[in-house]
């Protein structure tokens, strides 16, 4: 099996700047939140169930998830994000095994997964953790500028999520990012190498 680093880290940390650097390098990316947003699309495998499970509602005109309703649900009815989750989860875990299973050639696998320490069974299927981490005011600032949240809704979902204390507990590598791309390239430059080094011993260690 290819070495898969798990790549996680709170909402608006840089999680897919990080996963692009190292697929510059010649990592193959696979992230749960882009095939969550394919289960999720118009005609997604994932529509049909979770437009009978919770009503035309949270479906855009299209017929895609509207993520701005399901949020609303998901905050005023504790019981729909669990609703949603079991749905989507194991569509997400199946198809994510299967484009790991597809990348066998790769040097290392970078599956990249927001909610990875919330989601034990993750760490189950990978080889080391990498978490990126920023300071709280940094996230409320990226993902204000990007998706025009308030910041209390961007506090409201930070709040929900494993706390930076908790994923920098279960690091293997932790990666500062708060700061620009250019203090952020020499770290991937060396998670990089390592990486490569860690993915040919265990390759060995497996002939």
């Amino acid at each position: 099996m290819t070495f898969i680093v798990g790549l996680t880290g709170g909402i608006g940390s840089g999680k897919s700047t990080v996963a692009d650097l190292l697929a510059e390098r010649g990592a193959v990316l696979v992230d749960t939140d882009v095939i969550a947003h394919q289960l999720t699309a118009p005609h997604g495998a994932a529509m049909a169930t979770i437009a009978d499970a919770f009503g035309r509602e949270v479906l855009t005109a299209d017929g895609a998830l509207d993520r701005a309703a399901m949020r609303r649900l998901a905050f005023s009815v504790p019981e729909a994000k669990a609703r949603l989750e079991a749905i989507l989860h194991p569509l997400i875990r199946q198809r994510s095994d299967e484009a790991c299973r597809q990348a066998m050639d790769a040097p290392y696998i970078v599956l990249v997964v927001p909610l990875l320490v919330e989601s034990a069974n993750y760490r189950q299927r990978i080889d080391r953790l990498l978490v990126v981490d920023c300071e709280e005011t940094t996230q409320i600032e990226r993902v204000m500028a990007r998706s025009g949240l308030s910041a209390d809704q961007v506090r409201a979902i930070i709040a929900v999520q494993a706390t930076r204390e908790q994923r920098r507990a279960v690091a293997d590598d932790l990666l500062l990012n708060d700061g620009n791309l250019a203090e952020l390239r020499p770290q991937i430059d060396r998670l990089h190498q390592q990486f490569v080094v860690l993915a040919a011993a265990k390759s060995a260690a497996d002939r």
